[in-house]
């Protein structure tokens, strides 16, 4: 009787255990019945018919990372380099992901890896290292309308490693250092060349002030002059103004008479000190030779004297 009641027991337990169905949070589980699609189970408890109903295929709900392997690539100016990268990815509806493709994680990676190629030909080896982040989205993009039907969602794509061959490596540092050399010669060719324009520009702008220098200096002398020259003539009309009013005055024309009789004696006396000769006008030399009689009318009166 104990042994009839403990298979009763054990069998209960059993058909308890395949009724109840706890699902966990992070996961959705397909359910089918007699081998047909019947529902999916979202996160808790559920009950099933046992022996008719089972679970054919879990899946992650959470996102997920899927390594893509190195690959070779050839670039568009036909270098070999090999890549490889993560794509990030989540089930949207565990249904189309159970029947609408057999394994969409290893699909996911060979579209990635398709897709990845046939961007990379599109892009020469430098356009790749500065456009990474367009060739991420344009490669998410292809994998994303693909993977539509499987019912996963990829969410990015992401290159980590661009590793081109050990004679492509040397070359591209032959090409750097001679890109270096040629920028330095470039730098040392505009720094001499700005070195030049400077040294030209300080000489022509020294020239120029001692130009406009020597400028100033001549309009300054050429200044003074015309100011000297102006108190000259004006100190010169003035006199000539007081003159003409003292000429105006009574007894004005008698004074300039004698004011120039004066000065043609001094005149007369300097060119006799001056000169051997004696050149006079007519009316001096009858004044010269009056007073040379009364010379020697004197002279005789003396000798007279003395003879007496």
């Amino acid at each position: 009787m104990l042994t009839f009641l403990t298979w009763v027991v054990i069998v209960l337990i059993f058909v308890g255990a395949k009724m109840m169905r706890i699902v966990p949070m992070r996961e959705n589980e397909v359910v089918e019945r007699l081998g047909k699609f019947l529902r999916v189970l979202r996160p808790g408890l559920h009950i099933l018919i046992p022996f008719f109903d089972r679970v054919a295929y879990r899946h992650e709900m959470r996102e997920q990372v899927l390594d893509i392997p190195g690959q070779s690539c050839i670039t568009q100016d036909n270098i070999q380099v090999e890549i490889d990268g993560l794509v990030y990815l989540k089930v949207i509806d565990a249904k189309d992901a159970s029947y609408g493709i057999e394994d969409y994680r290893m699909a996911a990676v060979n579209l990635a890896q398709t897709t990845m190629r046939s961007e990379v030909g599109k892009l020469s080896l430098s356009k790749i290292f500065s456009e990474r982040d367009r060739l991420n989205e344009t490669i998410v993009k292809e994998i994303d309308r693909a993977s539509n039907p499987w019912g996963v969602k990829v969410l990015r794509y992401e290159i980590m490693n661009i590793s081109p061959s050990e004679h492509v490596v040397t070359t591209l540092e032959k090409e750097m250092e001679a890109e270096r050399a040629k920028r330095a010669e470039i730098t040392m060719a505009n720094a001499s060349k700005e070195m030049k324009i400077n040294l030209s520009e300080g000489d022509r702008q020294a020239a120029i002030n001692i130009s406009e220098g020597e400028k100033e200096e001549r309009i300054n002398l050429a200044r003074g002059k015309a100011y000297r020259i102006e108190a000259l003539a004006k100190a010169q009309a003035e006199g000539i103004a007081l003159v003409a009013r003292a000429i105006e005055m009574k007894g004005g024309d008698v004074a300039v008479h004698m004011k120039l009789v004066d000065g043609f004696v001094e005149e007369l006396g300097d060119i006799f000190e001056r000169s051997d000769l004696s050149i006079l006008p007519s009316e001096m030399a009858v004044m010269k030779g009056v007073f040379e009689g009364f010379q020697e009318v004197s002279k005789q009166f003396k000798n007279g004297d003395r003879i007496g």
